[in-house]
């Protein structure tokens, strides 16, 4: 008989496979160290550094793929694409602690800190909120439902006119599965002006105490970038904030979180919503995406807030092309070197428009249910959606899937 070539989907599948053939339960960790070889894109390496790195990772039974021409060094920097097992990679961290030159330091110091991010993704997943309850993400992804209390948002279908119509849609979303309901009354579509904290303010307060009474213990999701919202806001009965900014338009925003005490969506953006469609560019989208959220997170740390109240979100449709999008969702283990949960917001966005040759979002429906299941297959912890009920099918079936029962 052939072999046949198992793509285990996590260590809880390959360690039962290890148990059902009667494997040493001594030996399952060392077997479970050996399932995955990862590959890592080091950017930008001085030509003497990446040579001794291929050596070192050769030695270990892995690789360094580095320019053609760093070798004999007609190139004096060079990327490289590095390939082992994460026993390798903790062996050449061990070596490079005797290797401080031609910056092997500062490549020490960040698979380090890969290494750390992997470690702590392995505890049990959630966020604190107030009150003494806890958002888990074991199991399965959560669903978060979008209540626009504005009449500008990109999905008509989003808009609410009033607080009764807020409620009974809310009523709909927590009955079809919702886990967490997002309020934001500013709209963020590509080519909008923004809205004055005042306006804001007269619109979302009475929206998140209505919901709070509502629904005393759901969790309630504040979208808002500007600090004197937020904090109100909080005041109001949300338990997170959820900043489209990144900490980037209102310099006061990291402080008055970490004042507050909540958990904090930290988003990717380029530019701002009125222009930030307008061709947007990156050097190498997702090396760059890296480095704006190892900005923010240094920010955050100086605000004092504490990491593990942070979610990222890689900001699809803000600042990004169709492609720039694709690529996003296509390595979304590009940002798990964090070790923090993500958010995904693709709900019948442009994307899917030109994926579909539909103009309408409303016909992305589909589109929007296939990157949920894609989404929920890759574990990520949040999805932001309109369409609560169908997107909940949508991962209770994936999830099913991982775990092998209905």
């Amino acid at each position: 008989m052939r072999p046949l070539q198992i793509d285990f989907i996590d260590d809880g599948e390959i360690g039962r496979r290890l148990k059902a053939l009667g494997c040493d339960d001594r030996g399952v960790p060392y077997f479970l160290a050996k399932r995955e070889t990862l590959t890592l894109l080091l950017k930008d390496v001085d030509t003497r550094a990446a040579n001794a790195l291929k050596q070192e990772m050769l030695a270990r039974g892995g690789d360094v793929a580095v320019h053609r021409n760093a070798i004999d060094r007609q190139v004096e920097r060079t990327d490289g694409l590095l390939f082992g097992t994460e026993k390798a990679v903790r062996l050449l961290v061990e070596k490079l602690k005797a290797m401080p030159y031609w910056g092997l330091e500062e490549v020490r110091l960040g698979l380090t800190a890969f290494l750390a991010s992997r470690r702590r993704g392995e505890h049990p997943r959630g966020l604190d909120l107030p009150g003494g309850r806890r958002l888990s993400f074991e199991g399965r992804s959560l669903i978060m439902g979008i209540l626009n209390v504005t009449a500008d948002s990109f999905y008509a279908g989003s808009r609410i006119a009033d607080l009764a119509e807020l409620l009974e849609r809310a009523e709909t979303m927590v009955a079809e599965g919702a886990d967490i309901l997002d309020v934001g009354a500013e709209s963020t579509r590509p080519g909008s002006d923004g809205l004055d904290a005042a306006t804001e303010l007269v619109r979302l307060v009475p929206a998140l105490r209505a919901l709070r009474e509502r629904f005393p213990d759901l969790p309630l999701s504040a979208d808002t970038n500007k600090a004197s919202v937020a904090e109100a806001a909080v005041a109001a009965g949300a338990d997170i904030v959820n900043d489209i900014s990144g900490f980037g338009f209102d310099g006061a925003l990291a402080e008055t979180v970490a004042a507050l005490a909540v958990p904090v969506v930290v988003m990717h953006i380029q530019g701002r919503p009125r222009t930030m469609q307008e061709a947007p560019r990156y050097g190498d989208l997702l090396p760059d995406m890296v480095a704006y959220f190892e900005d923010r997170l240094a920010l955050a740390a100086r605000s004092g807030i504490d990491e593990s109240r942070i979610i990222l979100d890689p900001g699809i449709g803000f600042g990004k092309t169709s492609e720039h999008n694709l690529e996003i969702l296509r390595h979304l283990e590009a940002l798990r070197g964090f070790g923090l949960p993500l958010l995904v917001g693709h709900s019948r966005k442009s994307f899917l428009g030109a994926v579909l040759d539909e103009p309408r979002p409303e016909g992305r429906l589909e589109g929007t249910l296939a990157v949920s299941a894609l989404c929920a297959w890759r574990d990520v912890e949040i999805l932001r959606v309109h369409d609560v009920g169908a997107s909940r099918k949508a991962v209770d079936v994936v999830a099913a899937i991982r775990r092998g029962s209905p």
